[in-house]
């Protein structure tokens, strides 16, 4: 894949490309990153975050995957939906070629959709290294440290949101931050077979640190977490997922 100085992310949208096709078309992050806020069905990300949280209630129900669950079992895998399409664009641009695209809290949007939410930003700046060829360019950020400009947008665009899915569920927030790890890990594992022989999800757990560093065990090619998205809790599931911890014999986390 290639990436030139005028699209800065055309290496990473055409592996979302390639993520969508093999999700049959179900992605809940637009290619390209980027929404126009005007278009029917977006709505702003930190209208979920304001009490009494009515927008976050209705949006829980909305999407459950099954309408009689607790309330803090559908937050919990709204979350599991809403981060994942959060943080994929940052784990696959630091995996691809260092260069991570960042989505302003104030900037990102949301809708309703196949998968679940789609999850997208009104403007995109892209985090690079020094010494990459697109530093100072418009649009761009260069950082020394590419893991704690990673933890910092998790900090910034998503613990608000986990704060609030606590205050309205009082799900935990270690579960939740458990999911953002899974996401930040799967899709590098996911796609290893296109990506370079360096990107290691083991590594960038490491780099991004707390919060979630040390919420997922590597074993071989995959990982299990150590905390339970509450999956195995909604009624008529016999089994949980394939990486969870209560497959592990350690449902005490969950």
């Amino acid at each position: 894949m290639t990436v030139t100085l005028a699209e800065p992310l055309a290496g990473l949208r055409e592996l979302l490309e390639l993520m969508a096709a093999e999700r049959g078309g179900v992605l809940g992050v637009p290619p390209a990153l980027t929404a126009d806020p005007a278009e029917e069905g977006w709505v702003p990300a930190a209208a979920l975050t304001r009490e009494p949280y009515d927008r976050l209630a209705r949006l829980i129900d909305e999407v459950a995957v099954v309408s009689s669950a607790p309330r803090h079992v559908k937050a919990a895998l709204l979350w599991k939906t809403y981060g994942y399409w959060h943080t994929v664009p940052m784990a696959l641009g630091w995996a691809l070629n260092r260069r991570v695209p960042i989505m302003p809290f104030d900037e990102t949007c949301f809708r309703v959709s196949e998968a679940g939410v789609t999850v997208a930003a009104t403007s995109i700046r892209t985090a690079v290294l020094p010494g990459d060829p697109l530093a100072g360019e418009p649009g761009t950020i260069v950082v020394d440290d590419l893991g704690a400009a990673i933890r910092q947008a998790l900090l910034d665009g998503q613990r608000p949101l986990i704060k609030a899915i606590g205050g309205l569920t009082r799900v935990g927030e270690r579960n939740l931050w458990g999911s953002t790890a899974e996401a930040l890990a799967h899709p590098v594992i996911a796609f290893a077979r296109v990506l370079p022989p360096t990107a290691r999800a083991a590594d960038l757990l490491a780099a991004v640190g707390k919060p979630v560093d040390g919420l997922l065990d590597f074993s071989g090619d995959g990982y299990r977490r150590r905390t339970c998205c509450l999956w195995i809790t909604l009624p008529d599931i016999d089994e949980p997922c394939a990486t969870c911890c209560v497959s592990a014999g350690s449902a005490e986390n969950t």
